[in-house]
């Protein structure tokens, strides 16, 4: 007979509803990237933000957001991910309301450093807890699968809502709008989520704070810039600098018992191998990203809006890819999925090889396949991942995910982006400056010349831009296939271990009790 004590515990109505309270913040942590697109010119406006200002109103978030993943997930598994949870989201509705009422340039940066703060603590909260109430592998898949959709495709979600807002309301309200959703997190929390936190956490490395940020927001910024600007002397430093502290909190993490990234995370098989897929998957996302804004914009001339609306269209096929491959992953080996999803993306950026100067329906077809290929993995390698963990160290564990993530984006920003901006600029090395340093800078040339030759000047930037964006999906299909190899032999064989005995179902005893949801 079946030891009832073996049997994963099953999630019922309760953890699901839980779960939907759980994505809430996870939709809004990401909404917030990207939902200063529409709003600068009303800030630009009303606050008149100095340029260095206007690039910290953008940039702070996301950097408290990345610096502090690693700390906020290692809290989280000491003091309780519930509780954690309910302190960021009290962080982050606070800091919408400074947001939202912002007086000066400089307010606002501080209020976007606190949603950055905010985030961090919610993130990996949220996923760790998804990690505690699905034992079950079937159950806990699903919910990632889910998760990682949400997650997703809250960044594209992001600007189309600060457009609608900003149609109606004044720009404060793109933040307002986070503070009945982060009320409702304080009151449903409590009622429907369990406590979970590690039981002998050990002392807490204050040292490894500024370390892990030392090692994150240096390589993070010079990724961003070299993105954006191109490869300086400064920016090669800061990304040394970066790799450079990141050794010594490495070194450190390797030799202390109350480490702030456990090593048992790694001694699961799958961990390691799980992070890094997650990191190349998201490269490519983002660096697809960096591409497809930019000519819906810039190549088809379409107004900011508009190209948001457009940008929606791949988070269709987003919403049926993730609960698919779950449900292929409990019929079929999980590496040759998660290999299958590298593939399908590499056919997604093979088709945006092909795109054109007028190729909307392509690129979005290719967005979609490849976005499509890209949650597939994501939300199967966090799954496997998370499951390779104690689970408790689930928050540590769903922090290095996601801090993966914010590298790989920026490094796939940085690489693709380089890649097609030297295909740019070589394809109009005759042109004047302005022309051949940015597609931007192309297009406000041609409409100050205006007539035939500003025509000319735009036909020849837009393709030298689409030129260039060819090379970068073809070094992004290479890439993906190698990745679909390298998954394929990492992840063979790697199953979900059995829940430890406080996971488990419970055996027919009266001194079992349910976890607290006090």
């Amino acid at each position: 007979m079946t030891n009832p004590a073996a049997t994963p515990r099953l999630a019922g109505r309760r953890e699901w509803t839980a779960f939907t309270v759980l994505v809430l913040p996870l939709l809004l942590v990401s909404m917030d990237v990207s939902v200063l697109y529409f709003a600068i010119p009303a800030i630009t406006e009303q606050l008149d933000p100095s340029a260095t200002q206007q690039l910290w109103i953008f940039d702070s978030y996301a950097f408290a957001l990345s610096g502090l993943l690693i700390t906020m997930g290692s809290l989280g598994d000491r003091i309780g991910r519930r509780k954690l949870l309910l302190i960021g989201a009290t962080a982050f509705g606070l800091a919408s309301v400074g947001a939202g009422y912002a007086t000066s340039a400089e307010m606002l940066i501080a209020c976007r450093v606190l949603l950055g703060v905010g985030g961090a603590t919610l993130m990996p909260s949220t996923l760790a807890l998804v990690r505690n109430l699905f034992q079950d592998d079937k159950q806990r898949g699903k919910a990632i699968a889910i998760w990682s959709g949400a997650m997703t495709g809250g960044i594209a979600l992001g600007s189309v809502l600060s457009g609608v807002m900003l149609n109606h309301f004044y720009w404060g309200s793109v933040f307002l709008i986070n503070v009945p959703a982060m009320l409702l997190l304080l009151v449903l929390v409590p009622v429907l989520v369990p406590e979970f936190k590690d039981p002998a956490p050990g002392r807490f490395d204050l040292p490894s704070v500024p370390l892990s940020m030392a090692a994150v927001l240096p390589v993070v910024y010079g990724l961003k810039e070299i993105a954006a600007e191109g490869v300086t002397p400064l920016y090669l430093g800061c990304l040394l600098a970066g790799l450079a502290f990141g050794y010594v909190f490495v070194r450190r993490q390797r030799t202390r018992d109350d480490a702030m990234v456990s090593r048992t995370l790694f001694q699961g098989r799958g961990f390691g191998a799980g992070v890094g897929l997650n990191t190349i998957a998201a490269f490519a996302m983002m660096g697809s990203a960096y591409f497809t804004t930019q000519y819906l914009q810039s190549v088809l001339g379409m107004g900011t809006l508009e190209a948001a609306l457009w940008s929606l269209a791949p988070s269709v096929v987003i919403g049926a890819a993730a609960p698919v491959s779950a449900a292929l992953a409990q019929k079929m080996e999980r590496a040759y999925v998660i290999a299958g999803g590298f593939v399908l993306a590499a056919a997604g950026f093979a088709l945006v090889s092909m795109v054109d100067t007028d190729s909307l329906w392509l690129l979005l077809t290719g967005a979609g396949v490849l976005a499509s290929g890209i949650v597939t993995v994501m939300s199967l390698v966090s799954d496997m991942a998370l499951a390779a963990a104690p689970a408790e160290k689930a928050g540590s564990a769903a922090s290095l995910l996601e801090t993966g993530q914010e590298f790989g984006g920026a490094l796939g920003m940085a690489v693709l982006g380089s890649l097609g901006t030297a295909v740019y600029r070589g394809d109009l090395a005759d042109s004047e400056p302005a022309v051949r340093e940015t597609l931007g800078g192309a297009v406000a040339t041609a409409h100050h010349l205006g007539g035939a030759a500003g025509e000319q000047v735009l036909a020849l930037a837009r393709e030298a831009f689409v030129h260039g964006m060819q090379y970068a999906a073809w070094g992004g299909t290479a890439l993906l296939l190698a990745a679909a190899v390298l998954a394929a032999a990492l992840m063979r064989g790697v199953e979900a271990p059995a829940p430890p005995a406080a996971e488990q179902a419970p055996a027919p005893r009266d001194d079992v009790q349910e976890p607290s949801y006090n």
